[in-house]
């Protein structure tokens, strides 16, 4: 039999766009910042070709913003930008529940459950270690275990890309809970969700909203 070849590895672009998701999710890139091509090519040894592949990588995820004759610049979420967005997961994930309801009700079996108290127990441990950037992963695979159990590919496939921009706004979340108050809401969340209650989704999106706008100084709707 004819020796398989391995797997190819990630390409430049993607491994130059996971670098610079990075820096924009932990803030080394701060929203607004202009992304400037030569600069940004020297300093990570790319070429043009390779720089410009990254960034329309993070352009479809929402995460740098690209206008002509102005370049990049790492997206700054505002008000309008967050509503939507928020908006949008709220409807996914209630499509979802009300899917994941009609397939089991409320006695979930251990392929479904297992996923989602993976999910919050790995919540609570970044919470208790006090790291944030992994609390805001773990924060968003919660709602991603509860999407996923409903079982629609598509939906799943449309939440994840959702992924990156999502956690730009979660990063806004952290300091509005103290230690350990992350975990507890979403155990809280899940059971209302087991329940069948879709209006929770709408009850916590609301609050996320709400936690994301105050942190702005926005004024409350």
């Amino acid at each position: 039999m004819p020796s398989r070849r391995p797997d190819p590895g990630p390409t430049s672009a993607a491994v130059l766009a996971g670098a610079l998701r990075e820096q924009i999710l932990d803030g080394r890139l701060a929203a607004g910042q202009p992304l400037r091509q030569e600069e940004l090519s020297e300093r990570h040894a790319v070429s043009r070709h390779t720089l410009r592949s990254a960034l329309a990588t993070l352009v479809a995820e929402r995460l740098v913003v690209a206008e002509p004759y102005r370049g990049a610049r790492v997206a700054d979420l505002d008000d309008d930008a967050l509503v939507a967005l928020q908006q949008l997961r709220c409807a996914l994930e209630t499509e979802a529940v009300r899917l994941l309801h009609d397939a089991h009700g409320d006695a979930w079996p251990t392929a479904v459950r297992a996923p989602v108290e993976a999910a919050l127990a790995a919540l609570e441990a970044a919470e208790q270690a006090g790291d944030p950037a992994a609390t805001a992963r773990a924060h968003a695979a919660v709602h991603r275990s509860l999407v996923d159990a409903a079982g629609s590919p598509r939906i799943s496939e449309v939440c994840a890309g959702l992924d990156a921009e999502l956690l730009l706004l979660l990063r806004g979340v952290r300091p509005h809970y103290p230690p350990g108050a992350l975990a507890a809401e979403h155990r809280a969340y899940v059971e209302e969700v087991r329940r069948g209650d879709t209006d929770a989704v709408r009850r916590h999106v609301a609050r996320s909203t709400a936690l994301l706008r105050s942190g702005r100084g926005a004024p409350q709707q």
